[in-house]
């Protein structure tokens, strides 16, 4: 038995992932009630069939989070998310350099090549 839950971040920009509970032991354990605020660890796996790849998120673990309160639901909107998990630091990336001038100016060709 298996149970399928659709969590939100809460990011600038929320973004939404399907993930998957094996188990009629874990899914009662991990006891997910709709817009809790939770932490989701999952594995990640692809597979292929016929020529096209599939993707697998299956939870390992569930913890509860102890700060704010679950974000309210808007029951108009027609689906409703069973999870959410709170927004992840990302490191930030180094912006590129500045663009260096390869002295040729002047030239027809412009490629940098």
């Amino acid at each position: 038995m298996s149970q399928e839950y659709v969590l939100e971040t809460h990011d600038q920009f929320p973004r939404k992932c399907c993930f998957r509970i094996f188990g009629e032991d874990r899914i009662k354990q991990f006891n997910i009630q709709a817009g809790e605020e939770i932490t989701v660890s999952f594995d990640i796996d692809a597979r292929e069939y016929n020529g096209r790849w599939f993707n697998s998120i299956n939870a390992w673990a569930v913890n509860r989070n102890m700060q704010g309160q679950a974000a309210p639901q808007d029951p108009a909107a027609g689906q409703a998310f069973l999870a959410q998990q709170p927004a992840q630091s990302v490191p930030t990336a180094t912006p590129f350099p500045p663009a260096q001038d390869n002295g040729s100016e002047g030239s027809a060709d412009d490629l940098p090549f």
